[in-house]
């Protein structure tokens, strides 16, 4: 079991989460958009695998490198 942290890359506030726990996702998949700006920017997933913990919240700011999903592999 090799778990992968999906960290923010860039500062903004959490708009939306387009996934949820348990839920399979493949390499690219959007895993939730960030606001920033006035752009809406996609944080991608960067491996195949099973969402295991969502560590953010709609409305949450969240700073860059701020951990926000782990995916199991």
């Amino acid at each position: 079991m090799i778990l992968k942290e999906v960290e923010a890359e860039i500062t903004g506030s959490v708009w939306k989460i387009e996934v949820t726990e348990g839920q399979k996702v493949e390499e690219d998949d959007v895993l939730l958009i960030i606001e920033s700006m006035k752009m809406e920017i996609p944080l991608l997933s960067t491996i195949a695998g099973v969402v295991k913990e969502i560590r953010v919240k709609e409305g949450e700011d969240l700073q860059e490198g701020k951990v926000a999903v782990i995916i199991e592999e």
